[in-house]
């Protein structure tokens, strides 16, 4: 079967840009192919920084015939019907219909017409163009003299040539005629710009690799990549180094070579006084070079490694020495900021009142930088004020989430007061990927107590499912602070996450959130961390409408989107908060829901099992300590002989408890002892009471495996009564007082756990 070449060659594509483009190319082309009723046996698409590349394999050569019956009129119908019909199906007369026949319809027309197939060099010729044209470039641009017409092509960089090649191995392969803007498809490429400019002439995919390798060009992205990383590391190792790895840096390398000749360059030893983290960001963002070091040692050496796309006659020396040049230019620029950033601010007497209100010290530049922050009035929102304004809510938020975690009141509310004053500094204002580790050294530098440098850098965590969280509990409180402070405050003006788009990152802090909990072992009532704590930023009306409602509200699941409005519409006076900005009153059990939707995620990340967790987790469960404490036991006590017994024989009891009520027959509101007339009924409720008690005093100690054990010995008594007895008695009364047995059984096990969300 035939295979496609396609190669669009451009002047430049951004490394940023290659991978995904390569892939929305593969898509877009099979797609097109597969609609057009073509079938292939497999595609891989390729790409370099001047070129996206697929090559589809076992292409049918033409696609297939379609057969299709039209239905038409009776043949009883007016001639004007029929005629209708016969320019429908494209039929000459009605003879060459075909009559069918309907036990109720009679006879009528049916034209059965074959659509045939045509040859995948003619679709192929089709498709390209639109997908060309309209191709999802994040940007794009139009170059050349037909750029100033209507509908010019947009590119992403100038697309210089187009290669598209139609055969198989058996046969000679042929060009597939197409033409965008000017540009016609061709079997002629070119490779390296500088090493091999000449033209290359290309049958199929086989002689197209092999001849671009020889003109210098490795097409594959990922052999790039294994070429780069072990020529880099074996250059280190032959220095007494080692490469300190850089996936993504790697990535983005190979999308800037197509020949990739990894160099070494070197730098003076002065600089090495820098922390390690500004030297590897300046190297990196400035030179796209990666650091090294000594084995086994945390800091840098003066050795860099480079990439270059030219294979210099020199060996490399001038592109060592070029690059070594803008290195040190660089690093002599992060000297000066490093250095900047520990010496006193000219404006010292500005700063006074910011630093008498949070209780800084003008003689360390940390605080000075924390108290130039609040009296710029630097922005964290538009809508939500002042970074100094945020640290005073994260502070009073911390001093009570330090009561629950039991950390240092004194270094919690220090390491607050400095946690955004890095924000300040000219390291972190070159390089803003380090905020808080900055932070953390100049804390030292003054000499901040350990523990709270280590708050202070370890506030932005976790920042991720897989990063590491604070390191200690004064860590936890002051991040935990930080995360339920921006997920209140972003609620508050309806900013929250929608689909995909979720640029202020709330998922990821209400991720946060949950790992610190539950993997800190924290107990912690989101309602008055949430709710309570933060009324104080709020406007005075609304916090005393918010706390009269509190006690009287029920959650906000199962409402209609106006009852939820008029509930907000009682909780705002935007006129008299933050110059009328204020939006609306955070729904708590919205922000809850959202909690809850992040501790499904991390629940089932951990193996616990989706039906397990709805039956745990009421719409009121705001510990989620508790919550994941309950699904653990549950998953346990559900997996046993004894559980899955319990587990049917409830279902059974409240599957028909549900149909008896939804019929709307009577059901006692409590269990009458004196109208249980047989063994099994009675042993039933005896067993009921005890189990009903033990239970919910194993939860009140929150003893969730107790409460299960307890449970379980209903096993046997409901297995009983299932057998024994017949719960719809022609005694309305006995009936009636049967569902009430029912209904406790529901009510006993409910104590632990919606039995009847649990599958099986």
């Amino acid at each position: 079967m035939p295979d496609l070449l396609l190669e669009l060659r451009s002047e430049e594509i951004p490394a940023r840009m290659q991978r995904k483009a390569a892939g929305d190319l593969k898509k877009l082309v099979t797609d097109a192919l597969v609609e057009a009723g073509l079938t292939y046996e497999g595609a891989r698409e390729y790409w370099t920084p001047r070129r996206l590349t697929l090559d589809i394999r076992g292409l049918n050569a033409r696609s297939s015939d379609v057969r299709e019956d039209i239905k038409g009129p009776a043949t009883s119908a007016p001639e004007q019907a029929i005629q209708g019909f016969l320019r429908k199906a494209g039929l000459a007369s009605v003879a060459e219909a075909h009559v069918h026949s309907d036990p109720k319809k009679g006879d009528f027309y049916v034209a059965h017409t074959v659509k045939p197939g045509r040859p995948a060099d003619e679709i192929i010729a089709e498709v390209m163009p639109g997908i060309i044209r309209n191709f999802p470039w994040p940007k794009s641009m139009r170059s050349g003299a037909a750029s100033a017409k209507p509908g010019a092509l947009r590119w992403v960089r100038p697309l210089q040539s187009i290669v598209c090649t139609f055969g198989s191995e058996t046969e000679e392969t042929r060009v597939v005629p197409f033409e965008v803007d000017g540009l016609v498809a061709g079997n002629v490429t070119y490779g390296h710009r500088f090493h091999a400019p000449d033209a290359i002439t290309v049958r199929r995919f086989e002689d197209y690799s092999a001849n671009l390798e020889k003109a210098k060009v490795v097409l594959d992205a990922e052999r790039r990549k294994q070429i780069i990383a072990t020529d880099a590391n074996n250059i280190a190792f032959a220095n007494g180094l080692e490469l300190v790895e850089d996936e993504g840096l790697l990535e983005e390398v190979s999308g800037l070579v197509e020949w990739p000749q990894v160099l070494m360059g070197t730098f003076e030893e002065e600089f090495l006084a820098i922390p390690s983290e500004i030297i590897r960001l300046t190297i990196k963002t400035n030179q796209k070079c990666f650091v090294t070091r000594k084995p086994g040692a945390d800091t840098l050496s003066n050795h860099f490694i480079l990439v270059s796309n030219i294979e210099a006659k020199d060996g490399g020396k001038e592109i060592v020495h070029g690059n070594g040049k803008v290195v040190r230019a660089r690093l002599s620029d992060a000297k000066h900021f490093w250095q900047r950033d520990q010496r006193d601010l000219p404006d010292l007497d500005t700063l006074k009142a910011s630093a008498e209100k949070f209780g800084l010290d003008l003689a360390k530049p940390l605080d000075q930088r924390m108290a130039k922050l609040d009296a710029l009035n630097v922005t964290f929102h538009a809508k939500l004020g002042t970074q100094g304004a945020r640290v005073e809510r994260i502070r009073k938020l911390a001093a009570e989430l330090a009561k629950v975690t039991g950390a240092d009141l004194v270094l919690v509310d220090r390491a607050v007061v400095l946690a955004k004053a890095d924000l300040r500094t000219e390291a972190v204002g070159e390089f803003p990927e380090l905020q808080g580790i900055m932070g953390r050294k100049y804390a030292l530098l003054q000499g901040e107590d350990a523990a709270v440098a280590e708050a202070i850098e370890d506030h932005w965590k976790p920042n991720g499912p897989s990063d590491r969280l604070p390191g200690d509990k004064i860590g936890v409180t002051v991040a935990l602070a930080d995360k339920l402070d921006t997920l209140t405050g972003f609620w508050a003006i309806d900013e929250k996450p929608t689909g995909s788009k979720d640029p202020y990152a709330l998922r990821r802090a209400a991720l946060g959130v949950v790992r610190m909990l539950l993997e800190r072992g924290i107990r912690l009532s989101l309602r008055s961390q949430l709710l309570e704590l933060n009324l104080e930023w709020y406007p005075q009306a609304a916090r005393e409408d918010a706390r009269a409602l509190l006690g009287s509200i029920s959650p906000l699941y199962g409402r209609s989107s106006l009852e939820e409005a008029a509930l907000h519409e009682r909780l705002v006076e935007g006129d008299k908060f933050n110059n009328g900005k204020f939006v609306a009153y955070p729904s708590y059990y919205s922000v809850l829901h959202f909690f809850h939707d992040r501790l499904k995620v991390y629940l089932r990340d951990l193996g616990a099992r989706h039906d397990l967790i709805d039956a745990v987790l009421t719409p009121e469960a705001d510990d989620l300590l508790m919550v994941a404490r309950r699904v653990e036991a549950l998953t346990a006590f559900i997996t046993s002989e004894d559980g899955q017994n319990l587990l049917a024989g409830t279902k059974r009891a409240t599957q028909l408890l549900a149909a008896e009520e939804k019929k709307g027959t009577v059901v006692e509101g409590a269990v009458s002892a004196d109208l249980l007339k047989l063994d099994a009924e009675k042993a039933l409720y005896a067993a009921v009471e005890t189990a009903s008690k033990e239970a919910a005093a194993a939860v009140a100690r929150e003893d969730f495996r107790s409460a299960m054990e307890a449970l379980s010995a209903l096993r046997a008594p409901v297995d009983q009564f299932f057998t024994d007895v017949l719960v719809n008695d022609e005694d309305p009364a006995i009936r009636a007082n049967r569902l009430a047995l029912l209904a406790a059984i529901r009510a006993a096990t409910g104590t632990v756990a919606d039995f009847s969300k649990i599958a099986g």
